[in-house]
């Protein structure tokens, strides 16, 4: 008998989801990681008294009752609602795009009013298509044009957009914007889910309690050591990259990559918001995270003196960087196609997450994703 029933690599969310079950239905698990903390991107430093998302910043929301209830059984979520702003110059837009950012934008007071504008720009657009023999949208600016307008593209979505894709709006395919949000209301709130938070205590206290009495090791690389890693248990649960694990037999597949400028300054409230985008492509970086703000609400921001910032940097993928988001282009889908026809052809092993499944998940969908795999 093998000394466990499942090797997981990966104690990312996906991974410690498994394991839970798993160790719920007992099933005796080792959950191994390459770098030197469990959790994943997830996971959270402790500076100055504030949890600090290393790896950017993760607000948990779902309209899953049955996730909500499930992260909540392990640790208590706070009310934090995610109202992230923009800035353009020296001016500040409400996002989603809704009645606060029209008023910002055109001074207009009524919904009418601003759907009256949006109409009429979205119809210069499609004007300026048909005179140049366009019956669908070209490219991303010409799709973004005939959802919201010149404006509200030129100053909130354009640059922004080129950083994140470090390409002309022109260049990109108009199928990476099918939909823009359009609220005329008053609402900041970015998420429609009817459940958002944050872990009181921060992301390290909802993994320790999904690995409370797993076995884990971390620092530990399963590629360089495969075989041995995966005689010590019956199954196989991998959520590393899917490329990774056939040795790039077919080439690499491509990401985005984000980087992080982090910082401690001397005060106890920078920008009075957890998430701030820059839109300007002169900008360098796409947003600037206060860390404090997903945890501290009210007055609380200033029961510390210190404060905790990072600004955030999208970058292209080479091997050695993290790789953050897939890039589900015709090419890339084609080639994961055929290392998941390898996949699925492995026996007693189970890829799951976004690494190994080449998808971008929002955290609920990983939970739900995992708790749907792991039926005992």
């Amino acid at each position: 008998m093998k000394p466990f029933d499942y090797l997981i690599v990966g104690a990312g969310l996906f991974g410690a989801v498994f394991a839970h079950q798993a160790r719920q239905a007992g099933k005796r698990c080792l959950v191994i990681d390459r770098r030197n903390h469990l959790g994943g991107n997830v996971y959270c430093d402790r500076v100055e008294g504030i949890n600090v998302h290393r790896y950017g910043a993760h607000i948990f929301h779902t309209s899953n009752k049955l996730v909500w209830e499930f992260v909540n059984s392990i640790v208590e979520f706070n009310r934090y609602t995610n109202c992230p702003v923009a800035c353009y110059g020296n001016e500040l837009y409400n996002l989603p795009f809704n009645m606060n950012t029209f008023n910002r934008m055109w001074g207009v007071v009524t919904p009418a009013e601003a759907q009256a504008k949006i109409e009429e720009q979205k119809a210069e657009a499609l004007a300026r298509m048909n005179a140049e023999g366009a019956t669908e949208p070209r490219n991303l600016e010409e799709q973004a044009l005939l959802l919201v307008g010149r404006d509200i593209y030129e100053r909130l979505i354009k640059g922004y957009t080129e950083k994140q894709w470090g390409r002309d709006c022109r260049d990109l395919p108009a199928s990476i914007i099918r939909r823009l949000p359009v609220r005329l209301v008053f609402d900041n709130n970015y998420f429609n889910d009817p459940y958002q938070g944050i872990p009181v205590g921060g992301y390290n206290k909802l993994i320790d309690g999904l690995l409370d009495g797993v076995e884990t090791r971390t620092e530990k690389d399963f590629a360089s050591l495969r075989d041995q890693w995966k005689d010590m248990a019956e199954t196989l649960v991998y959520t590393g990259a899917i490329d990774e694990y056939f040795d790039y037999c077919y080439g690499n597949l491509q990401y985005r990559s984000v980087s992080f400028e982090t910082e401690i300054l001397n005060t106890s409230n920078y920008q009075g918001n957890a998430v701030i985008n820059y839109t300007q492509r002169e900008v360098p970086y796409t947003r600037i995270i206060e860390h404090k703000h997903f945890e501290m609400f009210g007055n609380e921001v200033y029961q510390i003196p210190m404060t905790v910032i990072s600004r955030e940097y999208s970058t292209e993928w080479t091997p050695g960087k993290e790789p953050y988001y897939p890039v589900n282009d015709g090419k890339n889908t084609a080639l994961y196609e055929r290392y998941k026809a390898l996949a699925d052809k492995e026996e007693r092993v189970i890829f799951g997450g976004r690494l190994a499944e080449y998808k971008y998940y929002d955290m609920d969908k990983v939970i739900e994703r995992a708790l749907s795999v792991a039926k005992f």
